[in-house]
């Protein structure tokens, strides 16, 4: 989620106090922003406490001095989210606990922004146009897929490619194209023109496969004029859409790729050597890589090279920009990520998806 309800706002900063503030200090702090909380952290900015209105008034109808440290008149108990929750499961813990903001908090439960319900209410929504890839075959996913495209196939009570469509929505994203192959007719009944999910949803096709990045050259080249996002229509994530929005755009890339940490154990001791002399011997390393996650950030001019109707991959797309002097930027996620590629990631998809939604 975006902090403090802007994207890029770094508001919710002037907020921060420590424990040992005096009280005073830290209303002088409330009444100087706007977002009528403090936010109390340690040295690390690991939350420890909130500090609203209500509390300044009950420690003052207790009588206790506003020299007084923050830490006797905070919130020690503070509800926080995750960076990764989606719009609408911050909306609901805000309503059932009445709450008026909630800090975001990584996975070390250190302050990384603030949530306002009015910031929520009123987010703008982004033009930034989304290429979802769904015409792929499924043949590892067969029989599922002999009669059904594998984006539409379910996990939970929806179809992967709708779960996809829906977490770009509560980003504020309302401008999408799904490009289509294998049974494209059951995909554009499933989802139409879009305004099931207030949002505009236009198709490319593509008769003959044009290769991971073919179906690039097939959108309408005067509407894609900001950067636009293309992901594989059969991953599940977690991923902040707007927070790699931001890094694409204060890189100033030709290209941003979301790319996943993945780890290999060597099975054998393995020998580093100087010619006939050993040097060293590891027992089964660990070898670490980055692997692209299939989620990419695109800028007008590089869609635009991509000539309608030619098939070329994407790794071929991103080497063009490099070779032509464009940054190409990688974008490491830590969120929850799966590739629904074989029917072993399909039934996991199943025991995961209620902890997905529901954390």
């Amino acid at each position: 989620m975006n902090t403090s309800g802007q994207p890029g706002a770094k508001s919710w900063e002037s907020t921060l106090v420590t424990p040992d503030t005096p009280l005073g200090d830290a209303v002088a702090t409330l009444d100087r922003s706007a977002l009528r909380i403090a936010l109390v952290v340690d040295g690390e900015r690991r939350l420890l406490g909130t500090l609203t209105d209500g509390d300044v008034r009950r420690a003052l109808l207790k009588h206790l001095s506003l020299a007084v440290p923050v830490r006797e008149v905070m919130c020690a108990t503070p509800q926080a989210a995750q960076l990764d929750w989606t719009r609408e499961r911050i909306l609901a813990v805000m309503e059932s606990r009445q709450l008026l903001h909630l800090p975001l908090v990584d996975r070390e439960g250190r302050v990384v922004g603030l949530e306002t319900l009015h910031g929520l209410l009123n987010r703008k929504m982004l033009s930034n146009p989304v290429l979802l890839m769904a015409g792929g075959l499924g043949t590892r996913l067969h029989p599922l897929t002999y009669d059904c495209p594998k984006p539409l196939l379910k996990v939970g009570d929806k179809p992967i490619l709708e779960l996809i469509l829906e977490s770009f929505v509560n980003g504020g994203f309302s401008r999408f194209f799904i490009s289509t192959h294998y049974l494209p007719e059951m995909i554009r009944e499933h989802f139409g023109d879009g305004r099931r999910w207030g949002v505009d949803i236009r198709y490319v096709h593509e008769s003959e496969p044009l290769g991971t990045a073919g179906a690039l050259g097939l959108l309408p080249q005067d509407e894609i004029t900001q950067p636009l996002f293309m992901m594989n229509g059969d991953l599940l994530t977690t991923l902040n859409y707007n927070s790699m929005l931001d890094f694409h755009l204060a890189h100033g890339s030709a290209a941003t790729v979301c790319v996943r940490e993945y780890e290999y154990q060597v099975p054998y001791g393995v020998i580093e050597n100087e010619g006939h002399r050993i040097v060293s011997i590891v027992e089964k390393p660990m070898q670490h890589y980055f692997v692209n996650a299939g989620i990419y950030l695109l800028e007008p001019e590089l869609v635009r090279s991509v000539t309608p109707g030619t098939r070329i991959d994407m790794p071929a797309l991103l080497e063009r920009a490099i070779a032509g002097g464009g940054t190409v930027s990688m974008f490491p996620i830590h969120e929850y990520w799966l590739d629904i590629g074989r029917m072993e990631d399909f039934k996991r998809a199943q025991t995961e998806i209620r902890s997905l939604l529901n954390g």
